[in-house]
């Protein structure tokens, strides 16, 4: 129980990865703010993370609104009395040929992907510095460390995470809090059924021959589950990585070696 008595934040913990680092977490011990917009997720996970024998606690918050985030920070602080992590992992995904990226497909997706990141982990600091420690861990992406054809806001998101990841790093150290992000690949959740309907009709194929075509280019040969990075978030917010800090950790099965 590493985590125990600890208590993290994870936005956009309704589903997906999000869902599954809340459980992870809370079965090594964390307690569990399930900071995040669609109401019924939220309680499904929230339900899940006492079924672990964890408090859990819902705030409905709208990572894009800093109103949202305050309230997320000063909820957790009068339930619970510290935050010990925050994980950021709330994101969208949307594609488009470069030349039909509209300013409103740009601003949703950097909102969310990139500015919220920040201004959660703002958010957040002044009780992590009061506390001298804390542990920020956000969800970037192999497309912040590569390029794409279908994809540049998205990839430009996840580029600003990792950057803002060491800069924050940088900035906070001193003050006893630990900075770090993962960037997974081709993870099977939601988010991914929506990457593969978007991509293969920008190449015009079908889903099913997009989905094969990019598992064939895996190195380890099969597609990513939310505990493959689940459990290296768990790693990153554990006393086992306390000497890390401004790392983006690639979680992808290789694929970054080839880009």
């Amino acid at each position: 129980m590493e985590l125990e008595g600890q208590v993290t934040i994870i936005t956009g913990a309704g589903r997906g990865i999000g869902r599954a680092t809340a459980l992870e977490l809370g079965r090594i011990g964390a307690d569990i703010v399930v900071a995040e917009v669609d109401r019924a997720n939220a309680e499904r996970t929230a339900s899940e993370v006492r079924g672990l024998g964890r408090r859990a606690l819902v705030v409905p918050t709208d990572v894009t609104s800093r109103k949202d985030l305050e309230a997320m920070v000063e909820r957790t602080r009068a339930e619970f009395g510290r935050i010990d992590i925050l994980v950021n992992n709330a994101g969208i995904y949307r594609a488009a040929a470069t030349l039909n990226v509209t300013e409103e497909h740009w601003d949703a997706i950097m909102n969310i992907n990139a500015k919220a990141v920040f201004f959660a982990t703002q958010a957040v600091l002044p009780t992590m510095i009061a506390q001298k420690r804390g542990v920020i861990v956000s969800l970037a992406s192999m497309a912040g460390k590569i390029g794409s054809r279908t994809n540049l806001p998205y990839n430009a998101s996840k580029a600003a995470v990792i950057s803002m990841t060491k800069s924050l790093a940088m900035a906070h150290a001193a003050d006893g809090i630990r900075v770090n992000c993962v960037c997974p690949g081709f993870v099977g959740t939601d988010m991914w059924a929506s990457v593969a309907r978007e991509q293969s009709a920008l190449l015009k194929q079908s889903p099913e021959e997009f989905l094969r075509q990019q598992v064939r280019r895996i190195p380890l040969g099969r597609m990513e589950g939310p505990e493959d990075v689940t459990n290296v978030i768990g790693f990153l917010v554990s006393p086992r990585s306390e000497y890390m800090t401004g790392q983006a950790l690639s979680v992808d099965g290789g694929l970054v070696m080839h880009g």
